[in-house]
């Protein structure tokens, strides 16, 4: 018999991690082993609580209490560490990620296909979660050679080869979907329902939301990089052009005067650009010097029926 783990990072959901537990058990219990992982990512309110009271009931439910929040991917890649099943299934502790339905992601597991994520059919989020998605698609696509036709999410499940390979990744800026496309591209996706939220509010703010795409920016793509050299080029190239105009207008009427206010438009322009491209390359800079010091992905502090 198969054993399916699942690993679930908590944030904030004291009143709807109990539900989707359940909900795991009910649909797994009769068709396979199992074991749940959730990981307390250092949440605010009482879901440790919680977990402990639910995990002292079922050896199968292991627990990790992280230190301090260090952030839902690598949150993730805690619970991959200990995972231990043939497949592994990611889900969100909201309970908008249907537990019930986890075997459609499981059975189009294939000899062709090592990863599956889920399509909502229709997704019950805001305008800015949706957007927000939407540039993490475009994102993938461009910088790590998503296909165009993947939906990518938090809820997917995949082979136990997929998570041994990405957890040899050790620094402290984690994004999965750089670390499954670098994997495999052997992707599909199977259309879910997707349910309306229940209790709270997402974890993600506007600020984490940027944070989690510089991530893929900077730590699986040079793109950025060559992207800034093009700009660079273009800059120059337009200034050129520009010069080569006035110089030829001044020519041809000797009394024209030079525009200042044009001028100074130049200046910022350029001086903008100059500005943008040095903190990009300041970033890698500083993620790189972050990394040679070893800070780490997460601390955990305590943990419920990991040796079990």
């Amino acid at each position: 018999m198969r054993l399916i783990s699942f690993v679930i990072p908590c944030y904030g959901s004291e009143n709807t991690i109990s539900s989707v537990v359940n909900d795991i058990i009910a649909t797994v219990k009769d068709e396979d082993e199992y074991e749940i992982i959730c990981i307390n990512d250092g949440s605010k309110d009482n879901v440790y609580d919680v977990l402990f009271k639910i995990a002292r009931d079922n050896k199968k439910i292991k627990v990790i209490n992280l230190s301090k929040n260090f952030g839902q991917h690598n949150a993730i890649m805690c619970g991959f560490r200990h995972a231990k099943g043939d497949i592994i299934v990611c889900l969100d502790d909201d309970g908008q990620t249907d537990p019930t339905q986890c075997y459609k992601l499981i059975n189009a597991l294939d000899d062709n296909t090592d990863i599956v994520f889920a399509k909502y059919i229709h997704i019950h989020q805001n305008w800015f979660r949706i957007f927000c998605s939407y540039i993490n698609k475009c994102m993938s696509i461009s910088l790590l050679g998503m296909p165009k036709n993947i939906v990518t999410n938090s809820y997917f499940a995949c082979k136990k080869y997929i998570v041994e390979e990405i957890v040899k990744y050790n620094n402290q800026y984690t994004f999965l979907s750089g670390l499954l496309f670098r994997t495999t591209n052997c992707v599909k996706n199977v259309e879910i329902n997707h349910k309306d939220r229940k209790h709270g509010n997402s974890g993600y703010s506007f600020f984490k939301l940027i944070s989690l795409w510089m991530n893929g920016f900077t730590a699986f793509s040079i793109k950025p990089l060559r992207i800034a050299s093009i700009l660079g080029f273009a800059i120059a190239f337009i200034g050129f052009i520009f010069g080569s105009y006035q110089i030829i207008m001044k020519i041809i009427n000797p009394l024209r005067q030079l525009g200042y206010s044009s001028l100074m438009c130049v200046i910022l322009f350029i001086g903008g650009a100059i500005m943008i491209i040095l903190g990009l390359i300041g970033e890698y800079v500083g993620r790189i010097y972050i990394c040679i010091n070893n800070s780490p992905q997460y601390v955990i502090k305590e943990t419920i029926n990991i040796n079990e």
